[in-house]
Order: C-alpha cells, then sequence, then structure tokens
C-alpha cells in the first residue's frame, strides 16, 4: 500500500505562487495515475488536475486551466501541483491521490485507492 504524504501549502496574496508536493513511500508510483483534487468548507471534494501514469496525458479543470500544472518526477516518486496567479477562490485543503491501476487520467474521487491528508491553501485577497 502507498502512503502519500502532501506537502508546500500555506498563506499567499492573491496572484502569488506555490507549487505542492505529493512524496509517495511504501510502494512506488510510477505506473499509477495520479491526482489533486481540493475541498473547500460545504462544497464537495472537486478535481483540480490529473495525470496519466507516464505524465503523458494530463487533466485540468476549467477554474484552473492556464494556471496550475501537474507534473511527475518517477525517479523521485512524487507529484507536484504548480499554482500560479493564485485567486482566493483557490483557498481550499488540497488532497493528493493515486489510482493503482488504469493506463489514463481519472477526475472522480471514487476513482482513486489512496489518498494524502491534505494541505491547507489560503489564498487573501
Amino acid at each position: 500500500q502507498v502512503q502519500l504524504v502532501e506537502s508546500g501549502g500555506g498563506l499567499v496574496q492573491a496572484g502569488g505562487s506555490l507549487r505542492l508536493s505529493c512524496a509517495a513511500s511504501g510502494r512506488t508510483i510510477s505506473s499509477y495515475a495520479m491526482g489533486w483534487f481540493r475541498q473547500a468548507p460545504g462544497k464537495e471534494r472537486e478535481i483540480v488536475v490529473a495525470i496519466s501514469w507516464n505524465g503523458g496525458r494530463t487533466y485540468h479543470a476549467d477554474a484552473v486551466k492556464g494556471r496550475f500544472t501537474i507534473s511527475r518526477d518517477n525517479a523521485k516518486n512524487t507529484v507536484y501541483l504548480q499554482m500560479n496567479s493564485l485567486k482566493p477562490e483557490d483557498t481550499a485543503v488540497y488532497y493528493c491521490a493515486a489510482k493503482t491501476s488504469g493506463s489514463y487520467y481519472y477526475i472522480k474521487p471514487y476513482d482513486y485507492d489512496q489518498w494524502g491528508q491534505g494541505t491547507q491553501v489560503t489564498v487573501s485577497s
């Protein structure tokens, strides 16, 4: 079973940037599809970005297109979320997730097998 630990969250002003990391341990994630989700208070968990096992396919939610980028370094067993031009509405807990089978990217929470504990991102106006 793989364990996922997110880091890199924090407080940033609108227009700023953050890079979140998702470090995996226990098993290699090189064959796993990965995703970043977020959940704001009172809202459902939603997909932000997703990436296929080899990085060949990616998905970006409309709300973050052109601002957020997902990448992976399988040698480091880590997935990244680069967030630029942050807005107050990006404020949420961000979760990393792994899907242990499948060759594409996946955008539904129920598709994923393993989850990290989340990291808080707060964007002030």
